[in-house]
């Protein structure tokens, strides 16, 4: 029986793993997707890099914000100049390079979709299609909402979390000829809420196309959730187009992405959740807020806990 579990390979489970390995532990993480990171992510397509998911990492505490400038001095991200007057740091050559950096030497087992945790003799039974593993204890860091489904909507823990809320986001990636009129915008009150050029960002592809993305507002992304992805393209390129001032012809690529939980509207308000036993634990960004420093912040806490029970 392995000692730690930890569901989910975004920023709060890696950053739990990474916190137990470095005291010694060897925590075992599995994830359903085939890349880590979770929303922290890049896509590549038309020789572009599309971050579809967080577009930067800024930091509040001087923890988090050495822990990003180790990775710049590593090549692995790189102060990101898109006149904000915030600090916005990128992954190089794309968003997803932060977590595997950060999950270097750590065990991760990728495309492992677990369906059941449940409590055995000593700890947790983990299960899924054509496998499983015990753990005396288990971190899981999935999004809020997908926590009943794993360990039963009638677990104690459920009730402890039943207030906190997501909101879905939706984004497009489209590759458009021509030079880009800014690197950033940002416009709360519009269905596209954000439109980031990546090809500004350092150590991206240069290309004659530009790849943008744009995430929509939680209004858009709520009425349009359950759109096909061309349905999503053909809803959100004309937006971007109208903002761009450009016209249809200089699109190259487009492509849609949907993020059923992306968006922490109400946090749990404390930095983990765990059984009285401290043997299952919950966590994740919307522990915090919406920040990917908040998913850090969440996973290394975990694992201090975790630690005071395991020396």
């Amino acid at each position: 029986m392995s000692r730690v579990a930890i569901i989910g390979a975004g920023m709060a489970g890696i950053a739990c793993a990474r916190r137990l390995a470095e005291a010694g532990h060897a925590p075992v993480l599995v994830d359903k997707g085939r890349g880590i990171g979770g929303r922290v992510a890049t896509r590549r397509a038309a020789g572009l890099h599309f971050d579809h998911g967080a577009q930067y990492v800024s930091a509040k505490s001087a923890e988090f914000e050495a822990l990003m400038d180790g990775l710049i001095d590593s090549g692995a991200a790189a102060d990101w100049q898109d006149g904000a007057e915030r600090r916005h740091i990128v992954g190089a050559p794309g968003m997803s390079a932060i977590p595997k950096a950060l999950a270097a030497d750590l065990d991760v087992r990728q495309g492992v979709q677990v369906s059941q945790v449940a409590q055995v003799d000593g700890g947790w039974r983990l299960t899924w299609d054509g496998g499983g593993m015990e753990a005396a204890h288990v971190v899981l860091t999935v999004p809020a909402p997908q926590v009943a489904g794993l360990i039963g909507a009638d677990h104690d823990l459920v009730r402890q979390i039943g207030h906190v809320r997501l909101a879905p986001c939706l984004t497009l990636m489209a590759a458009i000829t021509g030079p880009a009129p800014f690197a950033s915008r940002r416009d709360p009150d519009g269905a596209l809420a954000s439109i980031i050029a990546d090809s500004s960002k350092p150590g991206r592809p240069e290309a004659e196309a530009t790849a943008w993305t744009a995430q929509a507002s939680p209004e858009f992304s709520t009425q349009c959730l359950e759109e096909t992805p061309e349905r999503m393209v053909e809803l959100m390129v004309p937006l971007l187009l109208d903002a761009l001032g450009a016209a249809p012809d200089r699109v190259s690529h487009a492509a849609a992405h949907r993020w059923r939980y992306a968006r922490v509207t109400q946090a749990l308000e404390a930095p983990f959740a765990k059984t009285p036993d401290g043997t299952l634990y919950l966590g994740g960004d919307w522990c915090i807020g919406a920040r990917v420093e908040a998913a850090w912040q969440s996973g290394s806490a975990i694992a201090e806990d975790l630690l005071e029970r395991l020396t």
